[in-house]
């Protein structure tokens, strides 16, 4: 059970201020031991909503009348209709409670217990078979809603357990998610000041925060849904840097643009030239070296080779801290091939630029403020909600430029607050979230030293695992750890002591898939693994260590352990 104070207390904030308020939550790095089984039953609704899954955690009922008069003050309301019994509810913001209480019971925000699972799997048709997600015409009931919510959560994979190790993202913590509850609630769009004032200035402030910690004093950047429109943005400016005109007359006419990204790169690099009418034929994939960075020598080669063709190359996009590797392309080196040739330089970081943050490891992304554009994802390793992304760029206006529209009905010139402020043009959305407010939050409550030590703590985990892997008899691994991603073959005793023939290498492609399906059956951990054909890298082992929950080395001892226990008898 978690314990919750009636009274108040005193959090002290970065800065120095603090803030009162009732004990509603743990405090802020408490972890909470005890956890809440959520136990099967069945249950039975009127109109066939659901059967089975978990019983309800806390009915939330209130036993007195919660008959809820409408305001009168204006006189334009008399009625005294009841908002419950007419949506089923028991009281105003009972539904809220109940996702509260599901998630402080389920300790998703305060600290999974690691004998518990990450998942409870199920095949698709048994999980549709236990869910029966049918909409019913007349609705459901609180206590049928309750217990939806509940299975919802028993079904979910856990990725704020620290063995989740699965995907480039993690956790949420008390903070990240306050952030995201907060806009939720709020509901806004962030286009212009006058519906979202707030929202705007702390936009304005983050934005302007990054792109100095990136290098650029004067930068100007936009927060997008995810890394993919990120790096599609860098895409756009630098089509229309190299021809304005384009945003009026198209690409008819044009010499055919060309693209280059490593062989490592994200393939979302293809999917935007897909989408801007560039042609993935126009994507030049880029050899790597054996680390997985991109050649710079290779980029000179392929450059020449698009111009001698006829082609027109006009955006290099560079990694840092690819998918599968970790690996960080060669910034500096990659600077100097696009100044000499004119090409826009955009730096996809979205997994490895949180490196920013940390003073032991930022090396790693030397050279980027040589970069045009840059694109980073804070909800993959520090840890906010999902989705988080930022794209940045030195050349300020140049975002206004390429993207506005000027729709009269929303950016009106003569408003009566400084307009400079309706940013929304520069966005190649409408619609667009208030995601920046997220990361704020989760700035302005941790402050960077503390994110600082979170993200030298996933580095550490990182590279005390690989060096476990490396020392330890039937592990082997791929290549040392740039980023966080720990790449290895496990080798199980049968094939350990045999010539690596073809056919043995053919055996040991099968071990990560059924090591991988034996964890997630058992709900124990949950990794990645994957071949590189490039390369010729049979399956293996991709793990990756994020910032929240923040990982120990007992957590990386026990992924070593229990690799051995899964694959015992392989």
């Amino acid at each position: 059970m978690i314990k919750v104070s009636d009274g108040g207390s005193t959090w002290t904030m970065s800065g120095g201020s603090s803030c009162t308020h009732p004990t509603v939550l743990p405090r802020l790095g408490e972890h909470v031991n005890t956890t809440t089984a959520l136990k099967q039953s069945t249950t039975t609704t009127t109109n066939g909503y659901m059967n089975g899954g978990p019983t309800a955690l806390n009915s939330h009922k209130n036993n007195e009348s919660t008959t809820l008069k409408q305001p009168t003050t204006n006189g334009y309301v008399t009625s005294e209709t009841s908002i419950q019994e007419e949506d089923g509810l028991d009281e105003r913001g009972a539904l809220l409670k109940i996702v509260l209480d599901i998630v402080l019971k389920a300790n998703l925000v305060t600290g999974i217990n690691p004998t518990e699972k990450v998942v409870e799997f199920r095949h698709p048709k048994e999980l549709k078979e236990v869910l029966q997600v049918g909409v019913g015409v007349n609705g459901c009931s609180q206590e049928e809603m309750e217990a939806a919510l509940e299975q919802v959560v028993h079904y979910s994979v856990k990725t704020q357990h620290p063995h989740f190790y699965n995907q480039l993202y993690g956790g949420i913590d008390e903070v990240a998610l306050t952030g995201a509850w907060m806009t939720e609630a709020l509901n806004t769009n962030q286009y212009t000041f006058e519906v979202a004032p707030v929202f705007m200035l702390v936009e304005d402030y983050v934005i302007s925060k990054l792109a100095n910690l990136y290098g650029w004093p004067n930068g100007d950047g936009i927060f997008a849904p995810g890394g993919s429109l990120s790096n599609m943005y860098g895409m756009v400016m630098a089509r229309y840097k190299k021809y304005p005109d384009v945003k009026r007359t198209g690409v008819f006419g044009l010499k055919p643009l060309v693209a280059f990204t490593s062989d490592q790169g994200h393939y979302s690099v293809s999917k935007g030239a897909s989408w801007l009418g560039v042609g993935m034929d126009n994507v030049v994939s880029v050899a790597s070296d054996s680390q997985g960075r991109m050649k710079a020598e290779e980029l000179v080669k392929a450059v020449a080779a698009a111009r001698e063709r006829g082609a027109e190359p006009f955006f290099v996009n560079a990694t840092a801290g690819t998918t599968v590797l970790g690996a960080f392309d060669p910034l500096q080196e990659l600077a100097d091939v696009c100044h000499q040739e004119g090409l826009w330089l955009h730096v996809d970081a979205c997994w490895g630029g949180t490196a920013m943050l940390s003073k032991k490891y930022k090396h790693l992304m030397a050279g980027v403020d040589r970069a045009d554009s840059v694109a980073w994802n804070p909800h993959k390793m520090l840890g906010t909600s999902l989705q988080c992304s930022v794209f940045l760029t030195k050349h300020r206006g140049l975002l206004q430029k390429c993207n506005s529209a000027r729709a009269t009905y929303l950016f009106q010139q003569d408003k009566h607050y400084d307009v400079s402020y309706d940013t929304g043009d520069k966005s190649v959305q409408c619609g667009r979230k208030v995601d920046a407010f997220k990361l704020w939050v989760f700035l302005k409550f941790h402050g960077l030293d503390a994110l600082e030590k979170r993200v030298d703590a996933a580095f550490s985990a990182s590279r005390y695992l690989s060096k476990k892997v490396a020392g330890r008899p039937g592990f082997r691994l791929v290549q040392e750890p740039q980023c966080t991603n720990v790449c290895f073959w496990y080798i199980p005793a049968s094939l350990r002591g045999l010539p690596e023939t073809p056919e043995w290498w053919v055996k040991l492609s099968k071990v990560a898939p059924e090591l991988k399906a034996r964890m997630v059956k058992q709900g124990t951990m949950m990794v990645g693994y994957q071949p590189i054909a490039c390369k010729n890298l049979v399956n293996f082992i991709r793990m990756v260590t994020t910032c929240t929950p923040t990982p120990t080395h007992e957590h990386m001892d026990f992924v070593i352990s229990e690799i051995e226990r899964l694959g015992a008898d392989l």
